[in-house]
C-alpha cells in the first residue's frame, strides 16, 4: 500500500518544481536575445482589452529584467476616430490611411502623443517598470516627409496624386535618443508621429514607424501584434515561417490580400534594412510576446531572409 501511495505521488509532480522547469527552459531563448533589442509594435485588440493591457505592460517589464531592450511603438486608430466623431470632425480613408488636414493632425497628435502614450507608460509603470513616453518630435527621432499617394483613374485613365494632407512616412530615424535611454532601465514608448525637415508634423502608420526603427537600430526581432493569427495560407491555415522570397510570391500569386499585404511589405522592408526576423503575432493570445521569444514553438508567422 504505501508503495502506491509514493508511486501516485511521484507521478503528481509539484507545481513550484513545473514552474521552475518552465524558467529553465527559456534560460537558452534569454542568452540569445542578452542586450539585443526588440521592437514591439503594440495595437488592435490587445490594446483596447484592459486584461491584455496589463498582460501585456507585465511581459514587456520581464523581457527589460531579462536583459533584452524592448522598444514599444503603439498605435490608436480606434481611439482617433473616437476622438474625431466626439468633436464632430469628419474623417476619410483613401488606401487604409486618414486623409489628415491641419485639425485633424492636431488631434492625432493630441491622442497618439498624450493620452494614449501616457496610457501605456503608466501600464508599464504600474507593472514595476520605469517608461518613458516619446514621439518622433523627441530628439528629432523620425524626420518625415508627406506620403504621395497615386490613384488611377478610370474615367480619364489617367494616373492623379492623391492629397492625403499631413500623412507621413519615415525619411530618417535618428536613434541616438534610444541607445541613451538603452543604457538605463528605462523602457522608451513611441508614439508614431514624425516632423519634417521645415517643422511640419506628420501622422505615419504605427506599423511602418516600428519597422524603421527597428531596422535603424538592427533589431534582433521586430513584433507586430495584430488581430489574425498571422499570415495565412489558402485554406486558412497558419504559415508558421516564411522567407522573404515566398512572402512576396504569396503576396503576387494572391494567396496574401487585403490588409496584411501593407504588413507584409513592413515586414519584408525590416529584413531587408537588417533585422534578423520579424514575426506577425496575435495580439489577442495571452502573453503572445513571451511564447514568440522565450519558447520554441512561437505564437505567430516568422519572416526571415
Amino acid at each position: 500500500m504505501a508503495d502506491k501511495t509514493d508511486k501516485g505521488a511521484a507521478q503528481q509532480e509539484d507545481p513550484r518544481v513545473e514552474r521552475a522547469r518552465i524558467l529553465s527552459e527559456a534560460l537558452p531563448f534569454m542568452q540569445r536575445y542578452d542586450k539585443r533589442t526588440v521592437v514591439v509594435k503594440y495595437g488592435g485588440h490587445a490594446m483596447g482589452d484592459e486584461a491584455l493591457g496589463a498582460e501585456f505592460a507585465r511581459d514587456i517589464v520581464m523581457l527589460k529584467q531579462a536583459g533584452l531592450n524592448p522598444v514599444v511603438v503603439h498605435g490608436g486608430g480606434p481611439q482617433i476616430g473616437a476622438m474625431l466623431t466626439r468633436l464632430g470632425i469628419k474623417s476619410e480613408f483613401s488606401g487604409g490611411l486618414r486623409i489628415t488636414d491641419k485639425a485633424t493632425v492636431d488631434i492625432v497628435e493630441m491622442v497618439l502623443a498624450g493620452s494614449i502614450n501616457k496610457q501605456i507608460v503608466a501600464q508599464l509603470n504600474q507593472a514595476g517598470g520605469r517608461a518613458i513616453g516619446l514621439c518622433g518630435k523627441d530628439g528629432n527621432l523620425i524626420v518625415a516627409r508627406k506620403v504621395e499617394q497615386k490613384i488611377h483613374d478610370p474615367e480619364s485613365n489617367i494616373e492623379k496624386i492623391l492629397d492625403l494632407g499631413f500623412v507621413g512616412q519615415p525619411e530618417k530615424i535618428n536613434p541616438e535618443i534610444l541607445e541613451v535611454i538603452q543604457k538605463s532601465d528605462i523602457i522608451p514608448v513611441i508614439a508614431p508621429i514624425g516632423v519634417s525637415a521645415d517643422g511640419h508634423t506628420y501622422n505615419i502608420n504605427a506599423d511602418t514607424v516600428a519597422g524603421a526603427i527597428a531596422g535603424a537600430m538592427g533589431a534582433a526581432r521586430l513584433l507586430l501584434l495584430t488581430d489574425v493569427k498571422g499570415v495565412l495560407d489558402k485554406q486558412g491555415k497558419l504559415m508558421e515561417a516564411l522567407t522573404v522570397d515566398q512572402a512576396k510570391s504569396l503576396m503576387q500569386d494572391g494567396t496574401i490580400s487585403g490588409g496584411m499585404i501593407p504588413k507584409l511589405e513592413t515586414c519584408i522592408e525590416s529584413v531587408e534594412d537588417g533585422v534578423e526576423a520579424v514575426v506577425i503575432l496575435d495580439g489577442r493570445v495571452r502573453h503572445a510576446v513571451l511564447l514568440e521569444l522565450f519558447t520554441e514553438h512561437g505564437a505567430g508567422t516568422l519572416i526571415q531572409k
